[in-house]
């Protein structure tokens, strides 16, 4: 049996005939596991139904060998829909083509029978994908089972779940993603199934390159800097995108503990005196703490090649690595996520002593080289052609610093530093953390000195909020996305303006937004305009080809489950290098399922940090009860 479908095979009777024995999601299940799973499951690989009715329904996966040949084909006649499903209690829409019927049904995927009816919208034009659609919101049914929605004049929708454990899958692999991309160490069998490799990337001699000398630190020294994650597609560290990407994890921590205390993620530390989650954060701020020169507090702006390795496993890649430049904006970022993790780990004192005093420290340092080193831009190096991460903007570093900061040590200079009647709320990308800022103040503003103006925070949050909200009210896919916002790595847009969302539900308690933060999930999870679920291994028709070496180079047809792809790009920055073609130019179906396709399908540290906080969010924060 081929491996794609064995894996499909595998995962489908895992969850017919054990789902319920079995405290693990299928991804991270041990590859001697497969041959006593598969057995029942015959030799076609077909894929079996679940249980209709079950309380612990969970994500229906495809199976990649059967929708590899359609997966990057953009059919605007389907039905699209989260593939991976909904919440008895959550907001459940889906987008219909324009045809001439004004009623919707949804049947028992099972025994085809009509559970629930009701009234499509009428057609409108979403601009981004110059599609005219209705929309059917079928939030009336909650009892949990398997179902289909149907539409006179086009095709039944795929099955889809409803349950209370629909995103259980999803939230583990969205986090254990990080583990797969982890450096300097050997994925074990025990641990990785399947992707099990060797151990590439040790960083422990790395040498200072000439950008980032200093008399403490002339170039050609030799330092240590192991651990990390892989940034994205490509084998480099960088301190400015692990900034907004362990901040994220951290901040669905210390939002909703609750979620993680008890989840095991089959990592090398479960099982350990910390939750997984924090284990994995641990492996990226590890490798953190050891980019900062401990001579004067500059960090250092990436670990790198001189240039891109090949299309290769990582123990294949062995060329000399290099820090590179102290930059302003590196420092920053990690004096925010540095004063972040010391208030988180703080709670682990025991476990591990004088850490979150180590990382306070090394925050206060970091904000102390900034405040000397106000302007320090990161300057690519002629014999340096990997990622720039490039900041020429820094108030909003320095904002979200102080803000960290602020929180943390309960200093008012701090507060007074970020500015906060000038600094302006934003939808968070790598090159503008203003909006974590904000995040961070709203969940501690009960713990916050009395300089600490409450209700500007609040107005921050909702104001911003609000406006997304009013985006999504009226566009006709239901979504908050506009036609600007389908830049390089779009669908981290779409969940970060979840992000958004949820922290005016947190304040406020209004459902409207967390009906549209649930919405920015179902559009990454297949209700968008290419009918793909972009997280690898969910969904009926998802990626298949993300652009990310160790799933090119392994050999394994299965891609490595729980990646976000970046999304639909009409940049297409990658068209004179990919050897086929976009199926379409059109904005929001400018999309590529290709290993070719950095520019539209390659995975990213910072794009799947907000899938692993929207999904917990979501779980956590809609009701249990309908």
């Amino acid at each position: 049996m081929p491996v794609a479908k064995t894996v499909a095979c595998w995962r489908t009777c895992l969850f017919v005939k054990a789902y319920s024995l079995l405290s693990k999601p299928c991804s991270i299940f041990s590859l001697a596991l497969l041959p006593l799973l598969v057995a029942g499951c015959g030799s076609g690989g077909g894929t079996a139904k679940p249980v209709t009715g079950s309380s612990s329904t969970s994500s229906v996966v495809s199976s990649p060998a059967s929708s590899a040949a359609s997966s990057s084909v953009v059919n605007l006649g389907l039905i699209k829909l989260n593939q991976v499903g909904f919440l008895p209690a959550a907001s459940k829409l889906a987008v219909v083509p324009e045809v001439a019927a004004t009623a919707f049904q949804l049947l028992d995927s099972d025994t085809h029978r009509v559970v629930y009816s009701g009234e499509l919208t009428s057609a409108a034009n979403w601009v981004p994908a110059q599609e005219r659609v209705k929309l059917a919101d079928f939030s009336g049914i909650t009892e949990p089972g398997i179902y289909q929605l149907r539409v006179e004049g086009v095709e039944d929708s795929h099955s889809f779940p409803i349950g209370t454990e629909v995103y259980r899958d999803l939230a583990a692999a969205s986090i254990k993603a990080f583990y797969y991309n982890r450096a300097g160490t050997a994925l074990l069998s025990q641990h990785a199934g399947i992707y099990a490799r060797q151990a590439g990337h040790p960083d422990t001699q790395v040498y200072v390159h000439g950008s980032a000398a200093s008399q403490a630190r002339p170039e050609g020294t030799v330092i240590s800097s192991p651990k990390g994650w892989y940034d994205a597609g490509d084998y480099n560290k960088y301190i400015v995108n692990s900034g907004i990407s362990t901040y994220t994890l951290l901040a669905a921590y210390e939002h909703f503990p609750l979620l993680f205390n008890e989840q095991n993620l089959n990592i090398p530390e479960s099982n350990d005196d910390m939750p997984d989650l924090l284990d994995e954060i641990l492996w990226n701020l590890e490798w953190m703490l050891t980019m900062q020169d401990p001579h004067d507090g500059g960090v250092y702006h990436k670990l790198t090649n001189k240039n891109f390795d090949g299309t290769v496993m990582p123990h294949q890649a062995t060329s000399q690595r290099y820090v590179v430049q102290k930059t302003t904006a590196a420092a920053l970022d990690f004096a925010a996520v540095m004063a972040t993790a010391s208030r988180v780990f703080a709670a682990y004192e025991a476990q591990r002593p004088g850490l979150a005093a180590q990382m306070r420290e090394a925050a206060e340092s970091a904000w102390a080289w900034a405040q000397t080193n106000p302007a320090v831009f990161y300057v690519q190096p002629a014999d340096i052609r990997t990622g720039e991460y490039g900041d020429r903007s820094l108030a909003d570093e320095f904002a979200w610093a102080a803000a960290e900061l602020y929180i943390t040590t309960g200093d008012d200079s701090y507060y007074t530093a970020m500015n906060a009647a000038g600094t302006e709320n934003t939808v968070s990308s790598w090159g503008d953390v203003r909006g974590l800022a904000w995040i961070s103040l709203a969940h501690h503003r009960d713990n916050l000195t009395d300089l600490a103006d409450q209700d500007l925070i609040a107005s921050r949050v909702t104001g911003l909020a609000n406006s997304l909200h009013n985006t999504w009210q009226a566009s006709a896919y239901r979504v908050s996305m506009q036609t600007n916002h389908f830049v390089w790595g779009s669908n981290s847009v779409a969940l970060n303006q979840g992000i958004v969302l949820v922290q005016a539900y947190r304040l406020s308690g209004e459902r409207r937004y967390l009906d549209a933060a649930q919405s920015m999930l179902d559009y990454v999870l297949g209700r968008n305009a290419t009918n793909i679920a972009q997280v690898t291994g969910f969904g009926t028709r998802s990626t298949l080809h993300p652009h990310h070496r160790p799933s090119e180079a392994d050999g394994i047809e299965a891609p490595i489950p729980g990646f976000v792809a970046g999304g639909p790009n009409p940049g297409q920055q990658d068209r004179s290098d990919c050897p086929v073609s976009y199926p379409s130019a059109v904005t929001a179906r400018s999309y590529l399922d290709h290993y070719c396709s950095y520019a539209s399908n390659e995975i990213a540290i910072n794009w799947n940090a907000p899938l692993v906080y929207l999904v917990a969010a979501v779980q956590a924060l809609t009701p249990v009860n309908p």
